[in-house]
Order: structure tokens, then C-alpha cells, then sequence
């Protein structure tokens, strides 16, 4: 079985946004090949497009819990309140340990420059994995995924 979180690290660590690490450290659960899960997670790296807005890798995890468990039939309305309640779960758990689910807030402990929108992305170095919390917010939101989805 393959592990979820080493993967998603690992992927975060060669420069993988936070929200690619996430989804596409799944691709065994999606069925999505890395190239094209990299290619739909692209957007939602640095909060959307370093926006600082919700959190890339809660929006990788959102993205894997659609792909495992959401729902296709915009008719289904059972199945899309079913859905709408498992994400807003998900969003529950990671906020009740990382303190947000908002990009720039969870930057910005201690760098205030970190947590503003836009500009150049950043050289992946060892300073800027010290100065981060995103491996871990990677890691966290991994975890609460394979919570939900019972271990996959």
C-alpha cells in the first residue's frame, strides 16, 4: 500500500505546489496518472495562483475526496449535500489543528511577507522549507484525507 503522506512529501519537496503534492500523491485512489494530476492541481498552489485563499494542499485534498467520493449527477442532490458535507468536514479537522484554512493566515506566523499575494515563486531551498509550514500542512491535510476515505 502506498504511503500517502511520504509521497505527498516527498512531492512537495522537488517543487510540486502544495496542492499537487496533495492530489497528486493519490493517484493510485484517483486513478490519474502524475502528469495529468499535476496538470489539474496546478492552479490551486500558494492559495490559487499565490493568491493566498484557501490553502493549496486543502484544495489538493478536496480535489482527491471529489475524485474518491463526490458526485457526477448534478441532479443528485443527496449525493451533492452528501459531498458538500464531507469536504466541510475535511475543512473542519484541518482547521481545528492548523488554526485556518486560508493561505495568508497559515503564512503568516512570524513573515508577514510570506502571506502576501502574487509575485515570483520562491526557490524550493533549505531555507524556505524552514521558513514554511507547508510540509506539514501537506502532511496534515494527507492524513485527515486517508481519515476520511478509511485508510486508502
Amino acid at each position: 500500500m502506498m504511503d500517502h503522506r511520504q509521497r505527498a512529501t516527498e512531492l512537495f519537496q522537488e517543487g510540486y505546489n502544495c496542492a499537487q503534492a496533495v492530489f497528486c500523491a493519490f493517484t493510485d485512489v484517483t486513478g490519474l496518472d502524475l502528469e495529468t494530476s499535476a496538470r489539474v492541481a496546478s492552479s490551486f498552489g500558494g492559495g490559487l495562483g499565490r493568491l493566498r485563499e484557501v490553502c493549496g494542499a486543502v484544495s489538493g485534498a478536496a480535489m482527491v475526496l471529489g475524485m474518491a467520493k463526490g458526485y457526477a449527477d448534478p441532479k443528485d442532490v443527496p449525493a451533492k449535500k452528501d459531498h458538500y458535507a464531507r469536504v466541510q468536514d475535511f475543512a473542519a479537522r484541518f482547521r481545528e489543528t492548523e488554526g485556518s484554512i486560508i493561505c495568508r493566515e497559515l503564512l503568516s506566523g512570524g513573515n508577514p511577507q510570506a502571506a502576501r499575494p502574487g509575485g515570483e515563486p520562491e526557490a524550493r531551498t533549505p531555507e524556505f522549507y524552514k521558513k514554511r509550514p507547508c510540509p506539514e500542512l501537506v502532511a496534515r491535510a494527507v492524513e485527515i484525507v486517508e481519515e476520511m476515505l478509511g485508510g486508502n
